[in-house]
Formats: C-alpha cells, sequence, structure tokens
C-alpha cells in the first residue's frame, strides 16, 4: 500500500505562514475534494469552508456556470501570452472589469496574485511621476497595520511587523500613517467623533513630504490580515481629497475585500471613491484559478505613451499573465453577480451573522467583535475589561480554530482574532453552524 497522503505531506510540502516543526507534529487534513461550501478530506470528513480557502471562494466551490465555463476554455486554449498577443477572455474580461469598477477606471493589466496586482500599482504609480518629470516623487505612504502581500515591494508598504520587520533591509523605506480605527484612536476620540481627528496622521505626512509622495496605499474599510480592523465611515472618501489636495495618487488594495465581501462589489462603492490605481485578485475568480488585475484610470495609462524607442513602457509582466482558463472563470464570476442575487443575499447572512455575533460578545473571553458583511474578526482577550491580551505562546486563537473542526468548520486565526469569511453563497444553516460552534469552542479552549 503507498504511503499515506499526510505522511507525504509531512515529508515534501513547506506550508506557508507556519511553524512546520509544529505541523509535522500535528494532525494535518488532506483535502481531497469539495462540494458547494464544503472540504472533503481523505478521510471522507466534511468541513463548512469559514475562510472561503483563504478568502478566495465567492460561489462555493463547485458553482456549475464557473465549471462550465472552464470546460469550454479548455476545449479551446488553455494559455496564450499577452507579450505581443491578444486572447479573447483576457479582452472580454477587462472590458467587464472596467464596467463593474469604479467609474473612470478604464485599463486593466493582468498579473498571477494579490502581491503582484500590488506590486504592479506600486510601479506604475513610480514610473508615472517619473515621465511627468516629478523625480522627487519616489515616496509611498501606508498605514499601520496593513498588508499588501508578501513581495518584497508588497512588503515595503505593510505596517504588520510581525510579518515585515525580518525582511526590513531588502525593502524600500515608505512613510507609515496612523491606522484610524475607532477603538485605537491616539487621540481618545470615539465615533463620529473620531472621523474627524483620524486621519490627522495621514494629513501631517502628506502636508509635511507631499511633494515626495508618489503614492497613498489602503486596503478600503477593513484591514484585513491587520486582524479585521475597520475604518470609520467616511475616512476613504475624506483619503481621496487629501491624495487630491497633496497631488498623491490613491492606490486601493480590493484584493481582500473585492468581490461582494463588505455587501457591495467593491469596497469603494460604499463611499462612491475611485482610486487613481485599484488591485484586485482572491475573489476575482470566485477561487477557481489564480489571476489578478490592476486597474488604472486613463490619464495614468496615456503618461506610459511613446515611440517604443523612448522605452517608457511599463517594464513588468509574468508568463501567465492574463491566462485564458483563469480569466475564463472570472467572467464566469461576473456572470453570476448577474445572474443571481449575490449582494442581496450577502445583506440578508450578513444581518443574520451580526445577530450570532452579539450573542458571541456576551462571552468573558471575547474583546470585541470587528464585521463589515461577510468579514469578521473576533479579538480574543484574557480580560475584556483592560483589554488585556493572552500570551501569543498560548495560541488562543489557534487552538479555537482546531477545536472547530470538531464542529465540522474550518477556520484560521490572526493571532488570537478568530477571523469568519464565508463564501458569499453560505446558508442559514450554516451561519449557525458557526456561531454555534465558537460559542461552545470558546469557553472550552479558555477555561470559562
Amino acid at each position: 500500500m503507498s504511503e499515506a497522503y499526510d505522511d507525504r505531506a509531512r515529508r515534501f510540502i513547506w506550508h506557508p505562514f507556519t511553524q512546520m516543526s509544529d505541523w509535522m507534529d500535528g494532525n494535518p487534513i488532506v483535502i481531497e475534494r469539495a462540494e458547494g461550501n464544503h472540504l472533503i478530506d481523505t478521510q471522507g470528513n466534511r468541513y463548512l469552508d469559514g475562510i472561503s480557502s483563504m478568502w478566495v471562494n465567492v460561489h462555493g466551490h463547485d458553482h456549475p456556470h464557473i465549471v462550465s465555463a472552464l470546460h469550454r476554455q479548455l476545449d479551446r486554449v488553455a494559455h496564450s501570452t499577452l507579450l505581443g498577443l491578444s486572447c479573447e477572455p483576457s479582452i472580454e474580461l477587462a472590458e467587464r472589469l472596467v464596467r463593474v469598477a469604479p467609474p473612470g477606471l478604464s485599463r486593466v493589466f493582468y498579473s498571477d496574485n494579490g502581491a503582484t496586482a500590488v506590486e504592479v500599482a506600486l510601479k506604475i504609480a513610480f514610473q508615472y511621476w517619473q515621465l511627468r518629470g516629478e523625480s522627487q516623487r519616489t515616496l509611498f505612504v501606508c498605514l499601520e497595520d496593513g498588508y499588501h502581500g508578501d513581495t518584497l515591494g508588497a512588503v515595503s508598504v505593510g505596517g504588520i511587523d510581525a510579518f515585515h520587520a525580518r525582511f526590513g533591509p531588502l525593502t524600500f523605506p515608505s512613510l507609515r500613517a496612523h491606522n484610524a480605527p475607532c477603538y485605537r484612536c491616539p487621540y481618545g476620540k470615539t465615533y463620529p467623533q473620531c472621523n474627524i481627528h483620524c486621519l490627522e496622521s495621514l494629513e501631517g505626512l502628506l502636508r509635511e513630504r507631499g511633494e515626495c509622495v508618489a503614492g497613498l496605499i489602503v486596503e478600503p474599510l477593513v484591514q484585513g490580515a491587520g486582524g479585521m480592523l475597520l475604518l470609520p465611515d467616511g475616512w476613504l472618501r475624506r483619503a481621496r481629497e487629501l491624495c487630491d489636495r497633496h497631488g498623491v495618487l490613491l492606490i486601493v488594495d480590493e484584493v481582500a475585500t473585492g468581490f461582494g465581501r463588505t455587501g457591495k462589489m467593491f469596497a469603494c462603492d460604499h463611499e462612491g471613491v475611485t482610486p487613481d490605481l485599484l488591485a484586485l485578485a482572491k475573489g476575482l475568480t470566485a477561487g477557481f484559478l489564480p489571476l489578478a488585475a490592476t486597474l488604472s484610470t486613463e490619464s495614468i495609462f496615456e503618461m506610459f505613451l511613446a515611440p517604443t524607442s523612448a522605452g517608457q513602457q511599463l517594464f513588468h509582466g509574468h508568463s501567465y499573465t492574463g491566462n485564458a482558463l483563469g480569466c475564463a472563470a472570472a467572467i464566469a464570476n461576473l456572470d453570476v453577480f448577474e445572474r443571481e442575487p449575490v449582494l442581496e443575499r450577502v445583506a440578508e447572512r450578513s444581518a443574520q451573522l451580526a445577530s450570532g455575533l452579539a450573542r458571541l460578545a456576551k462571552l468573558d473571553a471575547v474583546g470585541e467583535i470587528r464585521q463589515r458583511g461577510l468579514m469578521v474578526g473576533i479579538e480574543l482577550v484574557r480580560d475584556r475589561a483592560t483589554r488585556e491580551r493572552f500570551d501569543p505562546e498560548d495560541r488562543v486563537g489557534h487552538w479555537v480554530c482546531m477545536a472547530m473542526r470538531q464542529h465540522g468548520v474550518i477556520l484560521r486565526p490572526l493571532g488570537d482574532t478568530i477571523v469568519l469569511m464565508p463564501p458569499l453563497s453560505v446558508t442559514p444553516e450554516e451561519i449557525d453552524q458557526i456561531v454555534e460552534g465558537l460559542e461552545a469552542c470558546i469557553p472550552q479552549v479558555v477555561g470559562c
């Protein structure tokens, strides 16, 4: 009999964001197949995919329209380079993305994942100012607790020291502004008064250094990997105004928030904001294939137009840029948004989830619950009154997520913040399953 998959996984795979000594001593789950919102392992156990397979799955794992679209595309061509050629699905998808994106974005540059979509945006912004003759604009402003990926440019504009500090010597310098959530307001303000004060850090940076800043990069409404931190209502709109005042490009990273997660197609839509550059990935293909896109305004695109000999083209690309299969999946994803009441369903399930979370908020170990649509962070604390945290070595968030597997739910924490991000196709019964599981598991793990 051949060696079991879990043993072979221990021998050959190096997992991301994982301490492999712990993982190899554990009992790994090996996924064999999926049905709807569930993952099924090699032992036949079913698990609700409570984090959408790392925030990518949108309509379930086997939506028939997307599956059919991939089969049709496979019968035509799986991949054709965009270097010097065009491919039908990449053209159709670009047109569709421009139609659903915030108004004013008109050009689509394809890449492979969220980090590369951000890298593209950074390089476009940097070169844009060089081409305009403002070569002093080389700095980027980012936010505390921001996360934009793990390639070196994305790390350079990241704000989570646990992920990024070790690689500091390899990165370029950036300016970091206070990230503004009301519950961490340095001015002691509460909402809505914090709306007046929470941009003071950003405004000060732009006032002092604006002439040297190429762009501000932000995650709109929700800072995902930072712990599902919520930015106040109106923050993004006022950031747009500040960028306009100081002549700075606004780069919005909707890798996590895009495609319905917050209740609208894009988080920008909540505040009617159009960025200069928009990074998309994760839900772009509904979780079927890796694909990313960076959208830009026409005025930025036009700055790169010149005779080839001038060398003004964007020297960036990927072998699988505009992959035909990925584009076919993304087109089918957008079809589903048009044909089914997806966003209406998100509103209903978000309200149901909020009701369940209100019960969880009464647990002694729950310090705070942060929700925007179907994006949720449940922060666990040792003492709710003082917000005293658990010792990191206790790994409380990890053990709660491990306990949830006994309730048939896969979750993954950010430290001691439990993340919920189910597919948009999650059912009322599945929402109840998540909440009831957490009601049992949190007291079980923390002992109260």
